[in-house]
């Protein structure tokens, strides 16, 4: 086995990229503070080739140096819409019909790998701050909540992590699913 090298490995150009059939998947960040957050969830977004982000409340929006440190360059691949509440960019995804839901650990909370991903559908996943969670008002407004099973003595995830994680759930369900 032989590592490769960067220039072995196929990757698409940018224009190629916007192109290019999306995952039916948006993301809406509530009140993300961290820019190396948002950063890391751009490459994210596009490594998994989602539709689009949507940056709400205090969330920072490109361009800026240090969401570029950790976004490499998604942050100008991947499409994005600034809100000004988290619950607007709900609405406007629950009007436009995607199924909505929250990751957060809640009553009633669906564990991941449980979730069945409805291929017909179009989905949006809301992550929340990194110290309070997705706002219990953002909550009122989705249709479900995802939790991520964890078994050691912490309760929660970076939030970047976590997003990697549910976007591999939804990546596997709709193009990985032979």
């Amino acid at each position: 086995m032989r590592k490769l090298r960067t220039i072995e490995i196929s990757r698409l150009s940018t224009d190629d990229f916007k192109d290019a059939q999306k995952l039916p998947l948006t993301v809406v960040l509530d009140d993300v503070r961290s820019l190396y957050n948002v950063g890391s969830i751009f490459r994210s977004s596009d490594a998994f080739r989602l539709e689009k982000i949507c940056l709400c409340g205090i969330t920072a929006t490109p361009p800026h140096p240090e969401i570029h440190k950790t976004a490499l360059g998604a942050e100008i691949s991947m499409e994005w819409a600034f809100f000004d509440s988290a619950e607007a960019a709900v609405q406007q995804l629950k009007n436009e019909n995607y199924v909505v839901l929250a990751v957060e650990q809640a009553d009633d909370s669906t564990m991941l790998q449980h979730y069945d991903v409805d291929t017909t559908k179009r989905y949006a996943v809301v992550l929340g701050n990194e110290v309070k969670g997705v706002k219990q008002a953002v909550i009122d407004h989705c249709d479900g909540c995802l939790e991520i099973p964890q078994f050691g003595t912490k309760h929660s995830l970076n939030v970047s992590v976590a997003a990697g994680i549910v976007f591999w759930h939804f990546a596997k369900a709709f193009w990985l699913n032979d």
